[in-house]
């Protein structure tokens, strides 16, 4: 059920990697009265910040508790691994897991992967607080980092370079908010990540459809004679037409033409 908005201004949390910046912009477009306020959070904020109140909405990363939060993927982001320049993973195109069967993967208290399988490779003496933190242990050269390539651009370093992992687990992004706080904002800002126009928006910044008009009725035009038929008042309708005869021709009414002309000659 849509309710009233009661903040004067919409408020809108983003874990690291989202780039909300495409949907601000049109919401400044739509709704230029309406504020929007936007957060930058850690991933394990995001949710206690929609749980509490303290925002209207959030775009964050899947897992949420959808007993009390609706959520709507927008998108599923490609896993990378991070590793150093000079790492002999560096020359190849694509990494697997079994790639790193020998190698000390870093696991951050952050991790936004889901690895109930089981995280490959040789685990670190400790989980970084951060992936921050663990981006600052591969530059060192002792392990190497699985994160979702927004995370890796986001940490982008000269002496590091990533390559895609094939077969990892991968995050996806959404938007959520509280079920009982499905505001007319919240709707409004739903309708601008799925790519709604504002006419098809179901939120406060739909415009009112235009009664169409009535198109102008054209003036009449005259008929066109149908061939074959007469026509009134050209000799049509068993009307006989007056004229003058043609000369030479024949008949009644005609010019006979005698030929020889004069009287006939007598014989002598």
């Amino acid at each position: 059920m849509t309710e009233m908005q009661v903040n004067p201004d919409f408020r809108l949390v983003y874990v690291p990697g989202v780039t909300p910046g495409k949907w601000t912009r049109v919401w400044g477009e739509r709704l230029p009265d309406v504020p929007l306020a936007l957060s930058a959070v850690a991933v394990g904020e995001a949710e206690p910040a929609l749980h509490q109140g303290t925002a209207d909405a959030g775009l964050v990363r899947l897992p949420v508790d959808r007993d009390v939060l609706s959520a709507i993927p927008l998108y599923t982001e490609t896993t990378v691994v991070v590793i150093p320049k000079d790492h002999w993973l560096a020359a190849a195109e694509e990494v697997t897991l079994d790639d790193l069967s020998d190698e000390v993967v870093f696991h951050p208290l952050d991790d936004s992967l889901d690895w109930s399988a089981g995280l490959p490779g040789r685990p670190a003496f400790e989980r970084p607080a951060t992936t921050g933190d663990a981006i600052e242990l591969v530059a060192a050269n002792v392990g190497v980092l699985l994160v979702p390539q927004s995370l890796a651009r986001l940490h982008h370093r000269r002496d590091l370079t990533f390559r895609p992992m094939v077969e990892a687990p991968q995050s996806q992004v959404a938007l959520a908010w509280p079920q009982e706080q499905t505001t007319e904002l919240v709707e409004e800002f739903i309708g601008i990540v799925r790519g709604r126009t504002a006419n098809s928006s179901r939120g406060r910044g739909a415009q009112p459809a235009e009664t169409p008009k009535a198109a102008p009725k054209k003036a009449a035009q005259p008929r066109k004679p149908q061939a074959g038929k007469p026509q009134p008042g050209k000799g049509g309708s068993g009307q006989r037409t007056q004229g003058k005869p043609r000369p030479g021709a024949g008949g009644r009414g005609g010019t006979q033409k005698r030929t020889g002309g004069g009287k006939p000659k007598r014989g002598r």
